[in-house]
C-alpha cells in the first residue's frame, strides 16, 4: 500500500448552474476504471479507503457536496445533480468502468443517485418533497457499473427516526417530557451509573410508534411552514399581498430539532445484539449527546427536513432504492458498529436487488478503527477485501 500518486482537482458545473468540487487520484495514470467516494454533507478527500482503492489498478475520483460541512439546505434529490457533474466528467476522461462507494450516509445518496439514472429521463423525481423542481430530467446522469457499501445506514432520514426522542413534549422547549417515554428514564429501564439499559419489549414498542409520530408531526409543522411562504408568494404576484404577507414571502425559515440521540439499541446493546460497545456515535453519555449542541438535524430548513432528515417523506431511504440496484455490489458490514445494526445491514442486503451481491462482515466500529488493542483495524480488512473485489469485477 501507500504507493506514489498524484491528485488534479477539478471545479464542474452542475446542471442548476451550481459547481462542485472533485479531486481525481491516480497511481499510473494509466487506470481505465474508477471508484467514485462522496458523502452528501463532508469532503472525503482524505478517506481510508483511497489507497486502497490505487492498490487495485483504479482511479480513485473523491467528489464534495456543494455545501461541504453545512447540511442546513440539503436537499438530497439537488445534491443528484452533483454526483451527476462527476459521472460525467469521469465518463468525458475516458473511464470505461465506474464502481460508486458510498460509505455511510453516502450509501444513501448513491443508492438515489443509481435508482433515478437507471430510469429514463421523463421518469425521474420532478420535484423533492418540498415541491421544488429537481431538475434530473433535464440532466445527464450516466450509469454506472458496480457498487460497494460500507456501513451503510437504512438514510439519513430512518436514521434519524431511529434515534429521535418521541419523549419530547414540545417542539419548542425541548426540556419538556413525557415521562412515560422517557428513553433516559430509570422507571423505563435506564441506569444512570453505567449509562446502559434494559428496555421491557412493550416499551420498546410504544417507544418506536411514538418516534414515527415525532417525526409525522415535525413533517406536517414543516409542510405548514412551505405552504404558508407558498400562499403568500402567490398573493405578491397577483399584487393583494398585505405588508406582512410580502415579508412571509420572502422569508426562509430555519427551525431546530432537538434530542436526535435516543436510540435505544444505543444504550441497550441486547437490542439486536453485535459487537458494539454500550454508546452512540456521539458518546456514551446520552445527556451530553441528547440535549447537547451537536447531532444530526440540529439546525434545518422545512426542505433540508423533508428531503434529507425524515423517516417517512425522504426519498432517500435504502429502502425505496436499494432495489434498483442491477450491478455487482459487495457490502461490507463493521461488526461493532455503533450506527447501523445487524438487522438492518440484512435488511439493506435483502433487499438489493442484482443478483451479483456480496455480505462481508469485519470487526470493526462505524469507522472501521479496531475494537481493541490486540486486533488489526476493520479499516485494513475491508480494504484487502475491497481490492480483491475489484480486481475481480
Amino acid at each position: 500500500m501507500q504507493r506514489p500518486y498524484q491528485v488534479v482537482p477539478y471545479a464542474l458545473g452542475t446542471a442548476d448552474g451550481q459547481r462542485t468540487l472533485g479531486f481525481l487520484f491516480t497511481a499510473s495514470g494509466k487506470e481505465r476504471k474508477v471508484v467514485s467516494i462522496m458523502h452528501p454533507r463532508e469532503m472525503a478527500v482524505t478517506h481510508y479507503m483511497v489507497p486502497w482503492v490505487l492498490d487495485a489498478g483504479y482511479a480513485c475520483w473523491v467528489q464534495g457536496p456543494r455545501s461541504i460541512g453545512n447540511d442546513l439546505r440539503l436537499e438530497h434529490e439537488i445534491a443528484l445533480l452533483d454526483v451527476a457533474a462527476g459521472m460525467a466528467h469521469l465518463r468525458t476522461l475516458g473511464y470505461e468502468k465506474i464502481v460508486l462507494l458510498g460509505n455511510s450516509g453516502g450509501a444513501g445518496l448513491y443508492t438515489f443517485y443509481n435508482q433515478q439514472s437507471l430510469v429514463p429521463a421523463g421518469q425521474r423525481i420532478a420535484s423533492t418533497p418540498a415541491g421544488r423542481p429537481t431538475r434530473l430530467r433535464e440532466a445527464s446522469m450516466p450509469e454506472v457499473d458496480g457498487m460497494i457499501l460500507i456501513s451503510p445506514h437504512p438514510g439519513q432520514g430512518r436514521l434519524l427516526m431511529s434515534g429521535l426522542d418521541p419523549s419530547v413534549a414540545d417542539e419548542n422547549d425541548p426540556m419538556q417530557t413525557d415521562p412515560a417515554l422517557d428513553p433516559f428514564s430509570e422507571a423505563n429501564g435506564f441506569d444512570p451509573a453505567t449509562c446502559s439499559a434494559r428496555y421491557e419489549p412493550a416499551f420498546v414498542t410504544r417507544y418506536r410508534a411514538a418516534q414515527r409520530e415525532r417525526v409525522s408531526r415535525i413533517d406536517r409543522h414543516a409542510r405548514n411552514l412551505i405552504q404558508a411562504r407558498q400562499e403568500a408568494r402567490r398573493k405578491v404576484k397577483a399584487g393583494t399581498a398585505s405588508a406582512l404577507e410580502r415579508r412571509v414571502a420572502a422569508h426562509a425559515p430555519i427551525f431546530q430539532v432537538w434530542r436526535t440521540d435516543a436510540d435505544l439499541r444505543a444504550w441497550d446493546i441486547t437490542l439486536d445484539p453485535s459487537d458494539r460497545k454500550t454508546g452512540s456515535l456521539w458518546g456514551k453519555d446520552p445527556f451530553v449527546s441528547n440535549w447537547g449542541s451537536v447531532g444530526f438535524a440540529r439546525v434545518v430548513t422545512p426542505e433540508s427536513w423533508l428531503s434529507t432528515w425524515s423517516g417517512l417523506s425522504s426519498n432517500a431511504s435504502l429502502e425505496k432504492t436499494v432495489g434498483a440496484i442491477r450491478q455487482p455490489v459487495l457490502l461490507l458490514e463493521y461488526t461493532g458498529d455503533q450506527c447501523t445494526f445487524p438487522d438492518d445491514i440484512a435488511a439493506i442486503y435483502a433487499s438489493i436487488g442484482s443478483q451479483d451481491k456480496q455480505h462481508v462482515r469485519v470487526r470493526g466500529n462505524h469507522h472501521g478503527m479496531a475494537l481493541s488493542r490486540e486486533e488489526e483495524p476493520g479499516q485494513r480488512i475491508a480494504g484487502r477485501r475491497i481490492v480483491q473485489w475489484l480486481e475481480g469485477l
